[in-house]
């Protein structure tokens, strides 16, 4: 039960820094949407809590009855936010959330922006050889097959696609969310690719991680899957059963 209470402590500590970093402007205008993806714990009612103490014009939760997986349950929430820079954050506080200032910057650092559309992503590359070292050979196998796999398949140019950190222009947000078909963890793959389809400048920057007990996907059976899930990606373009064409802006 111990993964499951910290989960919940963790949201309650991302919330609050969320709204500690947001707030300091008084002239800036931000909103938090918590997506709870159709869980069976106590999410929602953490995220309520911090609805009431905040208000909702500030706070809104999302709870979806049934579990859409991680990319269904975000391009929910991008879809129903109404602001011009849209964040997209992991909950479990393994990205610190000061370091959105970072992405900023980056994101102005692409200026001029073409349609108004830039991304920037948080990137773990930097942390690579720390992480290998604490990693069994296996494991780190995996990810070097899985870093191929996006470069081959995918993604050129960025080292970190899988990091739930993207700060995106509202366009951005708009053009490769309305386009993205993968709801599950290698959505990130096929929203990088849609965006360097329609050439949208992307950053990569790097930002602090900690990994979070419990917030780990189980290393072999996961990667089998997104590995699929990349040649399937691939294979539907290519085969025109997906095809990217100009979207409708969100309202």
């Amino acid at each position: 039960m111990a993964p499951l209470l910290l989960q919940l402590a963790v949201l309650g500590a991302a919330l609050a820094a969320a709204a500690l970093v947001l707030k300091r402007d008084p002239a800036f205008t931000y909103e938090v949407i918590v997506v709870d993806d159709g869980s069976k714990d106590q999410t929602s009612k953490v995220a309520f809590k911090y609805c009431q103490k905040y208000g909702s014009d500030k706070v809104r939760v999302i709870t979806l009855v049934k579990n859409r997986g991680k990319g269904g349950a975000i391009r929910m929430g991008i879809f129903s936010s109404r602001g011009e820079k849209i964040l997209m954050a992991d909950a479990d506080g393994a990205t610190k959330f000061p370091d959105v200032e970072k992405l900023e910057k980056g994101l102005n650092d692409l200026q001029p922006w073409p349609n108004q559309m830039a991304i920037a992503c948080g990137s773990r590359a930097h942390l690579e050889k720390e992480s290998i070292a604490q990693r069994s050979y296996f494991r780190t196998l995996l990810m070097y097959g899985f870093h191929f796999l996006v470069w081959f398949l995918c993604v050129k140019g960025i080292r970190d696609t899988q990091c739930g950190f993207k700060l995106f222009t509202r366009e951005a947000a708009s053009r490769t969310f309305s386009s993205l078909h993968v709801e599950r963890w290698a959505f990130d793959v096929e929203l990088l690719y849609i965006a360097q389809f329609f050439k949208i400048p992307i950053a990569e920057i790097a930002v602090n991680w900690t990994e979070i007990e419990g917030s780990k996907l189980v290393p072999f059976w996961s990667w089998l899957q997104m590995g699929k899930d990349l040649l399937f990606i691939r294979l539907r373009y290519l085969t025109g059963a997906w095809r990217l064409e100009q979207t409708r802006k969100m309202n």
